[in-house]
């Protein structure tokens, strides 16, 4: 054999288990990103408002209709007088449906949690017809809905100081609702601190108020409805999903057998890492005995088939 015969024959001993290695040592895939779970929600409304509006000179109803300083996360508002205008109501004049020292809504929301919060402070609700006697008047009224991941929902609100409806004062029961009636003018049912949770979410209302009114007064023949104030909600991101880590070459750990008889001309198994206390290049190190062995196989033969052409 020739000296290219001999260089052919080494270089194809070698090409073959290269090639098998790099098919038995793939490239190790990316980490995988975390998946944001899906977001929370949070929102907070100062005063809310169901009304129907009658009039004396028209057989038609003026829908009061209204969310004051109502805001869904991630906004914010804060005010402290507010107006809705009506036509044909009070003589074209406007309404003023709320005013207060304070009138906050925050509703905010970010991984970990999503939370909505009213404050409402010095605060005093008209309806029409009503301009000198306030429906209701309040010191301080608070919401709160707080909805954390890994938390049960949170909701409570709070009535403090003093509470007057249609002039007169009232105590307040969480027991079930208190009715104020005043003769020639109407009755309003009030409901205290409602608040409701679930796995998830949750939702809480200072007041809410059954409205039924007759002031004959100011072209209005009656206002019937219901108002809500400081209310909040709330509902918990969803948590985010773990990432996946891919297993690294070499990691089953298969053991590793001597050649023998029949084996002799095959490539052996890659080592234990755990008896070679390999790490992660452990393959690679494996695949090189591999090439190794290959080679010198390939050269006995040559030198064999040389052997035997020169006797």
């Amino acid at each position: 054999m020739n000296s290219n015969t001999f260089r052919r024959a080494a270089l194809a001993a070698v090409a073959a288990p290269v090639a098998l290695l790099a098919a038995a040592v793939p490239a190790q895939a990316a980490p995988a990103t975390p998946a944001t779970g899906g977001e929370g929600r949070a929102s907070a409304v100062v005063l809310r408002t169901g009304l129907d509006v009658s009039l004396l000179n028209k057989s038609v109803l003026v829908p009061l209709k209204v969310a004051l300083n109502e805001v869904q996360a991630p906004a914010s508002a804060e005010r402290t007088a507010l107006t809705v205008n009506l036509d044909g109501v009070e003589g074209g004049a406007p309404v003023n449906v709320l005013r207060a020292d304070v009138a906050t809504a925050n509703a905010t929301v970010d991984e970990k949690k999503a939370e909505g919060y009213t404050n409402l402070a010095k605060a005093r609700v008209h309806v029409p017809g009503l301009p000198l006697l306030s429906l209701i008047e309040v010191e301080k009224v608070t919401s709160k809905a707080l909805c954390e991941v890994g938390e049960e929902p949170v909701a409570e609100s709070n009535v403090l100081g003093q509470v007057s409806v249609l002039g007169k004062k009232v105590t307040l029961s969480a027991g079930g609702p208190t009715r104020v009636a005043v003769p020639g003018v109407g009755e309003v049912t009030l409901d205290l601190s409602h608040t409701e949770t679930t796995s998830r979410t949750a939702a809480a209302t200072a007041l809410r108020l059954k409205v039924a009114v007759n002031p004959l007064e100011l072209n209005v023949a009656e206002v019937e409805g219901e108002i809500t104030l400081a209310g909040a909600t709330c509902e918990t991101p969803k948590e985010p999903k773990k990432p996946h880590t891919p297993e690294k070459p070499g990691d089953d750990g298969p053991d590793v057998k001597p050649q023998t008889g029949s084996d002799a001309g095959k490539a052996p198994a890659t080592a234990n890492l755990a008896e070679t206390g390999g790490s992660s290049s452990t393959p690679y190190i494996a695949g090189g005995a591999v090439l190794l062995l290959a080679v010198g196989a390939g050269a006995t033969v040559v030198a064999r088939r040389r052997g035997s052409s020169q006797s």
